[in-house]
């Protein structure tokens, strides 16, 4: 019993064949993907038009699928076309071959110059590629090959898709296919081979032939013809005989103000080598039968010469070095660098003995001595001029990073007025008008927040940038600023206005370094006009005077005498060095500013009255004072302070931070309201006896409100009042006005302190980093680049490069115009401004190996132009007229000029004009015999078999087959798309 016990406990598995595989599922899937994609069907397009496939848009649709746990991509490869009409699509044709059958036979298409690779080989428009989805996959073994190509036929025939269906197999990099398509009882077997070396039997066509014919292998006994096309490419490496015509440059040209053998302010430009590195010549013959030619291992009827299409590709040298691209490059890797000036050019420079450390350190300390002490013997300047000496001193002419040749030739380029013994005065701080300032291109500063290609600061970065790339590199970069700060003070201590500025305030469409440089050429302005004007009224009277003497003068010639400082107001001319020095003498005058004040809250009696006028501008029109009916005079007035965009941010963070309640609003409004205040004290001044009313009238007239109102006696009158704003309880005009004491404008405290803002400059200027400065005139280096590019354009006029220099303005004005641009960005700048300078350089160069400049014909000039420029844009030009056309005699001079090259060994036969060897050539027939010598071995040999054909059995019904062959020096490939009837074999 326990043996028969046994065999019941045993456990039986059932295998439920009901449950689908993992193959089924997989072919599921494609199915599923191709019903998406609405694949299914026989759908038919119009014929193909010639160059479709290259001028055409090729677009793809992707998905993923996965056989068990190793994914495949689908991805559907179509040409995009006008759909045809709808009745026509539903109407299904039994008799009709699939598109992609037809599209085997259309001969409009052969050898396209861009196009995935299959769509070369079969000359396909639409087809479905199954790959592995990782590139490391890749499906190795040949029963995995069959599965996946016995789920394509299922997929195909389950759905009716009429799309060719692809699968990648092997390592990707060998681009192997196989697949199928599938009709209504047709089918068509898409095979390849591939193999490093190719048989000797193939290497020509009657070996193909001899291939194609055992394949196909068709019943009949006159074989239908074999329709042949066929292409070879030639392969020009060899330019020896055509120079490169740019120059590189000479680093040791020093002289006459030249550096690299550039002029300072001009950028180089141009590729260091060829940028076409080969020229592809494809000799096409398109439409051969078999038995019109002989091409086998003895004999070759196949002469480039007498090809009857002629087509050039070139190969661009990949990222050239160009001039302008490493120049800005390498300007900008400075951004990069984090190290100071001190410890670029070492700390010990500025390391003084005992005794001179002792001087310098007491100078600030008996500056502020009440004892009078010279000013200009301790100024700043002459102490960092003493560094200065000292820093050479220590370094030595010889370890200086910039030897004084090339820095004093950077100095008279940036500052010229130092040529002279006397520098230039401030109307000539700026540069004449130039014409070139209404151009667009001059404009760009506005766009990159730059500076002016006619300023200082665009020259700085010019010659920064030339000094970085040809002299010192940082070390020179951190040399040439601390002599140009150097500069800016001894330009500050000496009133020496700063050439190459506009005058007035700082531009804030500049970047924030000339917006300095401006900040302090102000500043040298008012400083420099305030001492002159001190040294008038010292000449004439001394400071505390000056009011008395106008109590001496009459109306008009003290509105006269105004007018003369007011036309110089705004530099300050007749304003005192410092504020102590007019307030000591002026204590009998300050008793009646107090009386006028005190006046002047009562309402304005006769003692404000009995004060003298002082700072008269002009009389103001026919407006007279309210109360006593006395001309309105406009008063000489401060400027406001002009400040840089980093101070305006600063002032709006501070008023900011105040708040928004009522105690904060106030003091906002009271610190904003300074310049009032001094408009309000020049007013009092000049117009003794004077209201509130009386200034608002000139100063906000729309807040001073006139109505015709009817008097007493039933007059007409004019009745003027304060806006309902001014009459607002604590309002800040009253308060000011209140405050307000009657103080001409060259007494009053200075709005605009020049000797604070001036050192605040040169502070910030002396402590600033290379990487700082780079990031400052990066801007301005990229406008350069912009204007040297579109003027190298100008000479060129391309097309294409005219949109691409549009793009980076467009760019770059998105970029530059906010502060701290991330690197990435800018990066992106450069390289499309490289790319533009690559593009020009290939122009150049492909000009000068075809000779446009040496056309005497105008027409062939023109023509030869147009062909170069579709060189430079399109993927393959035709050459018009094959090898008998101007430009076919001068690729084949090329030719001839290269091949003769690589066989003489004697130089001078190999440089020896190819002219002659065309002359010394004499009958067509001898010409012919020679030309084919004239060409190297052809680098690739393609070739197209086409011929319809019944399959498999003589009364099956015809179908397209073809093959295409390649051969090159290291791959040979096969791919064969073969056809064959499934209804009647």
């Amino acid at each position: 019993m326990a043996a028969d016990s046994e065999p019941e406990s045993e456990v039986f598995e059932i295998t439920d064949f009901t449950t689908a595989s993992e193959w089924e599922r997989f072919i599921s899937k494609v199915e599923e993907v191709l019903n998406d994609w609405k694949l299914i069907g026989n759908s038919l397009g119009k014929p193909l038009e010639k160059g479709i496939f290259t001028s055409g848009t090729w677009e793809e649709k992707s998905d993923e699928i996965s056989f068990a746990d190793f994914k495949f991509s689908v991805t559907h490869h179509y040409l995009v076309q006008d759909s045809t009409d709808k009745e026509g699509k539903d109407e299904v044709l039994e008799d009709v071959i699939p598109q992609s059958m037809q599209d085997l036979l259309c001969m409009n298409n052969d050898f396209p110059p861009r196009a995935h690779c299959l769509v070369r080989w079969y000359g396909l428009r639409e087809f479905v590629v199954i790959a592995p989805a990782a590139n490391h996959d890749a499906v190795l073994s040949e029963s995995k090959c069959n599965l996946l190509l016995s789920s394509v036929s299922i997929a195909l025939g389950n759905t009716g898709c009429q799309v060719p269906l692809f699968v990648q197999i092997h390592h990707k990099w060998r681009r192997m296919y196989v697949g199928e398509c599938q009709g209504h009882g047709v089918r068509t077997d898409f095979e390849m081979v591939h193999l490093r070396k190719v048989p000797n039997q193939y290497t020509h066509l009657s070996g193909l032939l001899d291939i194609f014919k055992s394949k196909i292998g068709c019943p009949l006994t006159p074989l239908p013809p074999v329709s042949i096309a066929i292409r070879f490419t030639y392969v020009l490496q060899d330019w020896q005989q055509y120079f490169w015509p740019q120059q590189p440059p000479d680093i040791d040209a020093l002289v006459g103000g030249e550096v690299g053998g550039l002029e300072f302010g001009k950028l180089p430009f141009g590729a260091c080598e060829d940028p076409i590195s080969e020229l592809h010549l494809a000799t096409t013959w398109p439409h051969l039968t078999e038995g019109i030619i002989v091409d086998n291992d003895v004999y070759s009827d196949l002469d480039p010469i007498q090809a009857p299409h002629w087509s050039v590709r070139v190969r661009k040298a990949e990222n050239p070095q160009c001039l302008l691209g490493d120049f800005v490059t390498e300007f900008f890797k400075i951004c990069r660098r984090k190290e100071s000036t001190d410890e670029i050019l070492g700390r010990s420079t500025f390391e003084e003995e005992g005794r001179e450390i002792a001087d310098i350190t007491h100078a600030l300390s008996k500056l502020t001595e009440p004892a009078p002490v010279p000013i200009h013997k301790l100024s700043v300047s002459n102490m960092v001029h003493s560094a200065k000496k000292k820093i050479r001193k220590h370094r030595g002419v010889e370890e200086s990073p910039l030897n004084n040749d090339v820095l004093n030739t950077i100095l008279l380029f940036l500052f010229p007025d130092a040529a002279s013994e006397k520098p230039l005065d401030g109307s000539s701080s700026t540069d004449n008008n130039n014409p070139v300032s209404e151009s667009e291109g001059y404009n760009l500063y506005n766009q990159f927040k730059s500076a002016p290609s006619d300023s200082l600061t665009y020259k700085l970065a010019l010659c920064l940038c030339m000094i970085n790339f040809y002299h010192g590199g940082l070390k020179g970069v951190a040399h040439l600023w601390q002599e140009f700060v150097l500069e800016m003070r001894f330009r500050w201590e000496n009133n020496f206005l700063i050439p190459g500025l506009a005058s007035g305030p700082p531009d804030l469409r500049c970047c924030l370094l000339h917006q300095k440089l401006q900040m302090l050429n102000c500043c040298i302005e008012r400083k420099k006009a305030r001492d002159e004007g001190r040294k008038t009224n010292t000449s004439d009277m001394y400071p505390g005077d000056a009011g008395r003497a106008g109590d001496q003068l009459g109306p008009d010639n003290l509105k006269d005498m105004d007018k003369e400082k007011g036309e110089v107001g705004k530099s300050w001319d007749s304003w005192s060095d410092s504020e102590e020095e007019f307030f000591e003498c002026l204590s009998d005058t300050e008793e009646l500013k107090g009386n006028g004040q005190e006046s002047s809250k009562k309402g304005g009696p006769k003692e404000m009255t009995s004060l003298k006028p002082e700072g008269r501008l002009y009389q103001h029109g026919k407006l007279t004072l309210l109360h006593n009916g006395e001309p309105l005079y406009i008063p000489v007035t401060q400027e406001p302070a002009p400040m840089t965009e980093d101070l305006l941010e600063e002032q709006s963070e501070v008023l900011a931070k105040l708040g928004t309640s009522a105690e904060g609003a106030h003091l906002r409004a009271r610190m904003q309201s300074a310049c009032l205040l001094s408009d309000m004290e020049s007013f009092k001044a000049a117009n003794p006896g004077c209201f509130l009313e009386d200034f608002v009238r000139w100063y906000s007239p729309r807040d001073y409100i006139e109505e015709e109102v009817i008097d007493e006696k039933g007059n007409m009158v004019l009745k003027g009042e304060l806006s309902a704003r001014m009459k607002i309880p604590s309002n800040m005009w009253v308060e000011a006005w209140e405050t307000a004491k009657p103080i001409p404008a060259r007494r009053q405290r200075r709005l605009f302190d020049d000797t604070r803002e001036a050192e605040k400059v040169l502070h910030y200027l002396a402590v600033q980093k290379p990487a700082d400065l780079a990031r400052h005139l990066l801007p301005c280096v990229i406008h350069a680049a912009v204007l040297k590019v579109k003027e190298e354009e100008n000479l060129e006029n391309i097309s294409s490069v005219k949109k691409i220099i549009k793009q980076i303005i467009t760019h770059s004005s998105k970029v530059l115009h906010f502060p701290n641009p991330e690197d990435k960005k800018l990066e992106e700048i450069i390289h499309q401004i490289t790319n533009v300078e690559a593009i020009i350089a290939r122009a150049r160069s492909l000009k000068a190996k075809f000779g446009t400049e040496k056309c005497e014909q105008e027409e062939e000039k023109e023509d030869l132009e147009r062909f170069v420029s579709c060189l430079l844009e399109q993927p393959e030009v035709l050459v018009v007229g094959a090898g008998r056309g101007h430009a076919g005699r001068i690729i084949h001079k090329l030719f001839v000029n290269a091949h003769r090259l690589t066989e003489s060994s004697d130089e001078a036969a190999a440089m020896a004009p190819p002219e002659e060897e065309l002359k010394r050539m004499g009958s067509p027939e001898e010409r012919r015999q020679n030309s084919v010598s004239d060409f190297p071995p052809p680098a690739g040999r393609e070739l197209i078999l086409r011929t319809t054909v019944p399959r498999p059995a003589p009364y099956s019904r015809a179908l397209p087959q073809r093959m295409y062959s390649v051969l090159t020096k290291e791959d040979f490939r096969l791919a064969g798309a073969f056809s064959s009837d499934t209804s009647f074999f």
